[in-house]
């Protein structure tokens, strides 16, 4: 009994190693129809390495940031704020509830630049922001800060 079980087995293994090359071998041959131009577009890389004092691409959301100027306060909170700060994420003090913005106020607006710019706790710097100058982040607080009272 255990021999016919092994030989069993042996002829399961070969039987899915075949269909598993017969697989490869039918992909690979779908490739061979394709032109030049659709194998380089379909193997492309996904993104590039910019080194700094290279000349270099700019990022689109960059682009897209520096092409139509500066972003509102609330235009950024939208985008960028209000996955936290609507529901108080990880402690994040809740869009329009002043008592969750109280305290941080009183320490001054420079603290609430430093932590939205450097980050604290569970934010990261510039917040989801990367793209984000300064004045962006300040109009963002100012935001959030001006509807929290």
């Amino acid at each position: 009994m255990s021999s016919l079980i092994k030989s069993i087995h042996r002829k399961l293994f070969t039987l899915i190693s075949i269909a598993g090359f017969a697989a490869v071998m039918s992909s690979s041959v779908s490739a061979i129809g394709q032109s030049p131009e659709e194998i380089a577009a379909r193997i492309a890389p996904v993104g590039k390495v910019c080194i700094a004092g290279q000349e270099c691409e700019v990022s689109s959301a960059a682009a897209v940031a520096a092409n139509d100027g500066p972003r509102s306060g609330e235009a950024v909170y939208n985008q960028f704020c209000t996955a936290c700060h609507s529901i108080g994420v990880a402690g994040a003090p809740k869009f329009g509830n002043a008592g969750d913005w109280a305290p941080r106020v009183a320490k001054g607006f420079d603290n609430l630049m430093s932590n939205a710019i450097n980050g604290i706790n569970a934010m990261p710097p510039r917040g989801t922001c990367a793209t984000c100058s300064d004045d962006e982040i300040k109009g963002a607080i100012e935001y959030m800060t001006e509807n929290s009272k």
